[in-house]
């Protein structure tokens, strides 16, 4: 099941410098704030992923899956091009 991540980084760094949160979290709100105060700007819009390393996979693709995942919903051959590909992954055990 796919989770929400929000990423934030140092302004001026182009992107090297940051972190994230999951945003099901209980403590979102209050570390959300707290990285505000020290600095961090929201970066991108959210990203679902299954995991953080899929989620900072995505971010540093630096919107490509934004891309895969608007074909995909799109266009039946990207759809279906996806779905194998989900499929695969979880037959084989590799996402």
């Amino acid at each position: 099941m796919s989770e929400k991540y929000q990423f934030f980084c140092v302004p001026n760094t182009e992107r090297k410098e940051f972190t994230y949160l999951n945003m099901s979290s209980s403590s979102f709100i209050e570390e959300k704030k707290a990285l505000l105060q020290q600095g961090f700007e929201v970066e991108d819009d959210v990203i679902y992923a299954e995991n953080p390393e899929e989620a900072v996979k995505k971010f540093r693709s630096n919107y490509v899956y934004h891309l895969e995942e608007y074909n995909a919903s799109t266009n039946i051959f990207y759809t279906l091009l996806h779905a194998f590909q989900w499929l695969k992954g979880k037959l084989t055990g590799k996402s």
